[in-house]
Protein backbone atom coordinates (compact mmCIF):
# COMPACT_ATOMS: atom_id res chain seq x y z
CA UNK A 1 0.00 0.00 0.00
CA UNK A 2 1.22 3.32 -0.21
CA UNK A 3 1.06 4.34 3.28
CA UNK A 4 3.34 1.93 4.39
CA UNK A 5 6.15 2.81 2.06
CA UNK A 6 7.22 5.36 4.15
CA UNK A 7 7.00 3.68 7.01
CA UNK A 8 9.60 1.22 5.39
CA UNK A 9 12.21 3.69 4.87
CA UNK A 10 12.00 5.05 7.97
CA UNK A 11 12.32 1.21 9.48
CA UNK A 12 14.56 -0.38 7.58
CA UNK A 13 16.82 2.81 5.67
CA UNK A 14 16.79 4.71 8.97
CA UNK A 15 16.78 1.84 11.89
CA UNK A 16 13.68 3.13 13.58
CA UNK A 17 12.62 0.31 15.80
CA UNK A 18 11.73 2.05 19.35
CA UNK A 19 11.01 5.40 20.93
CA UNK A 20 14.33 6.75 22.44
CA UNK A 21 13.51 9.51 24.48
CA UNK A 22 10.93 9.83 27.65
CA UNK A 23 8.24 12.44 26.82
CA UNK A 24 5.55 12.38 23.86
CA UNK A 25 6.83 15.88 22.61
CA UNK A 26 10.59 14.39 22.17
CA UNK A 27 9.28 11.47 20.35
CA UNK A 28 6.61 13.25 18.16
CA UNK A 29 9.50 15.81 16.97
CA UNK A 30 11.82 13.00 16.03
CA UNK A 31 9.41 11.02 14.28
CA UNK A 32 8.16 14.57 12.73
CA UNK A 33 12.19 15.14 11.31
CA UNK A 34 12.24 11.11 10.29
CA UNK A 35 8.93 11.39 8.23
CA UNK A 36 10.13 15.00 6.62
CA UNK A 37 13.46 12.79 6.00
CA UNK A 38 11.82 10.17 4.26
CA UNK A 39 9.07 12.36 2.21
CA UNK A 40 12.65 13.51 0.44
CA UNK A 41 14.44 10.10 0.06
CA UNK A 42 11.16 8.74 -1.56
CA UNK A 43 10.65 12.15 -3.76
CA UNK A 44 13.95 12.49 -4.79
CA UNK A 45 13.46 10.50 -8.74
CA UNK A 46 11.30 12.94 -8.93
CA UNK A 47 13.25 16.03 -7.55
CA UNK A 48 16.07 15.29 -10.24
CA UNK A 49 14.10 14.34 -13.08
Amino acid sequence: ARVEHPFHVIKNLFRHRKVRYKGLAKNRAQLKVLFGLANLVLAKPALLA
